[in-house]
């Protein structure tokens, strides 16, 4: 069967420029609204942005396929990465934040770091795609623009070090810093859509340990979210969404479990910490994306495109 394609028109009257490759730029997010299905094989989905010029999401693919593509696009449709072409910070505290997985849904779906201009796609595994054994119940994504560097150390996550670091001690025990971007939890009520982009503010991060590498998971919320002005912190987040970091450690505590792995482990006490570490766990992850983009650290086959 050939490949179809299916396309998400996000359009602006702005024209500020996607394609800034700075950190830290100023922008507002993508929202996609207004679903339109035609009696063709092509799906738009329309909304205004108040900074971006025409963005397009492609669908190339049938879903849950081996070759199935989110790619982004640009109003003279040139391919944008959403990794290294959406700008991180929009200032007071605001992120630009890329959907992967919507909540409630299994499918495992991730930007495609080692692909030119990183599409989303369906992770596989031993030529398999790959499924959560259970529904996530956030929506789950990426921040562009960050990059967890492998030489780097983290003394305070069980003397966390990098592989490439010559001054771990043998005592201390081997945790490898995850090669690719910050992943994000986002706790709103509503489910999004893959490839959508979400204005959200940082309230608390996780410091998870799977198969000896630091992952982090910074918790946030949408900014059009009803209970988005009553969280502004960690403290916040238990006083308002009552159980949910628990929640959150458990899901990704477990979630390998079914398929005969260990549990995943947790720094910092297991527990989850405040916003201004969040802070600068992000901070810190795209001073190290600036490095990787401008060569200063060898990229290996990760994508720069």
């Amino acid at each position: 069967m050939a490949a179809t394609t299916r396309a998400i028109t996000i359009a602006s009257n702005s024209t500020y420029s996607l394609l800034a490759k700075k950190p830290f730029l100023g922008a507002r997010s993508l929202r996609l609204n207004n679903l339109k299905v035609s009696s063709r094989t092509t799906r738009s989905f329309t909304c205004k942005a108040i900074y971006y010029p025409e963005v397009t999401i492609k669908e190339d693919g049938q879903p849950q396929t081996l070759d199935y593509r989110v790619f982004f696009h640009d109003k003279s449709g040139k391919k944008v990465s959403p990794w290294h072409d959406i700008p991180l910070q929009l200032g007071d505290g605001v992120f630009n934040f890329i959907v992967e997985i919507p909540k409630e849904s299994s499918a495992k779906m991730e930007v495609a770091t080692d692909e030119p201009f990183t599409p989303i796609k369906q992770d596989i595994k031993k030529g398999k795609l790959r499924f959560y054994p259970y529904n996530i119940h956030w929506n789950y994504g990426l921040l562009p623009q960050t990059w967890e560097d492998p030489s780097l150390a983290n003394h305070e996550v069980e003397g966390a070090f990098g592989d490439n670091d010559p001054g771990r001690q043998q005592s201390v025990p081997k945790i490898r810093i995850n090669l690719y971007v910050v992943d994000v939890v986002e706790i709103g009520e509503s489910q999004r859509k893959i490839g959508e982009v979400l204005k959200v503010k940082p309230l608390a991060a996780l410091a998870m340990i799977d198969e000896g590498e630091l992952d982090w998971k910074i918790v946030a919320i949408s900014l059009d979210d009803p209970k988005a002005s009553l969280v502004n912190d960690v403290d916040d987040v238990e006083k308002h969404f009552p159980g949910t970091l628990t929640a959150i450690r458990d899901w990704f505590r477990d979630y390998k479990i079914p398929d005969g792995k260990p549990a995943n482990r947790f720094g910092l006490g297991n527990q989850a910490v405040n916003k201004d570490y969040a802070l600068k766990v992000i901070t810190e992850t795209n001073e190290s994306w600036s490095k990787l983009v401008k060569r200063s650290i060898p990229s290996g086959e990760l994508s720069l495109v």
